[in-house]
């Protein structure tokens, strides 16, 4: 089985700043929204766990499996998207001309980079490899795999997973620290 989680909350998701690779810390509510669903994890075979190395995202999978002897292996692939000069712009939809936009307002227009932010592209290429060189085999040996990542990342392999148009990619992101079972 694949499962993936998105890190618990930040200071940065309470104030609507964009994140990307910028390394920001859980704040106490993301804490404890980790520590509530370690009980549902407890109940949840896992062999391994892959994280990104942001601290956000490793902090939450340290949390959620604290009580359990499974490896935490971290593997960049798995950073969020990276929004370049917008990372922590806050409340970039008040201002419609921020140009950073058009990433989350229409996906299928956001061809190329705005201000060095990572592509659809370059995401999907990354995220895709992993998922053919670490978790398709994984999976093939019988392994029950959590991937504990970030929104836009997590919502990358969904996608793939899924085979969902990139019109849709915003739809496939998941709640902080909400369990979702893919495979």
């Amino acid at each position: 089985m694949l499962y993936i989680m998105r890190h618990g909350k930040t200071d940065w998701n309470v104030r609507h700043k964009l994140q990307g690779r910028t390394d920001v810390p859980l704040n106490e509510e993301g804490r404890q929204m980790a520590g509530a669903v370690r009980s549902e994890c407890d109940r949840i075979h896992f062999d391994v766990c892959y994280s990104s190395p942001l601290m956000r995202a490793y902090e939450t999978a340290k949390i959620v499996l604290a009580s359990r002897d499974i490896p935490i292996i971290t593997d960049s692939r798995l950073a969020e998207m990276s929004f370049g000069d917008y990372e922590g712009t806050e409340n970039s939809f008040e201002d419609p001309d921020c140009p950073i936009n058009i990433l989350f307002n229409s996906p299928e227009l956001y061809r190329s980079s705005v201000g060095g932010a990572e592509t659809f592209e370059e995401l999907y290429a990354r995220t895709g490899g992993f998922l053919r060189e670490i978790i398709e085999p994984g999976l093939q040996e019988g392994r029950d795999i959590l991937i504990v990542g970030h929104g836009a990342m997590n919502a990358s392999i969904i996608c793939q997973i899924k085979k969902l148009p990139i019109e849709d990619f915003w739809s496939a992101m998941t709640d902080n620290c909400r369990l979702t079972r893919l495979l």
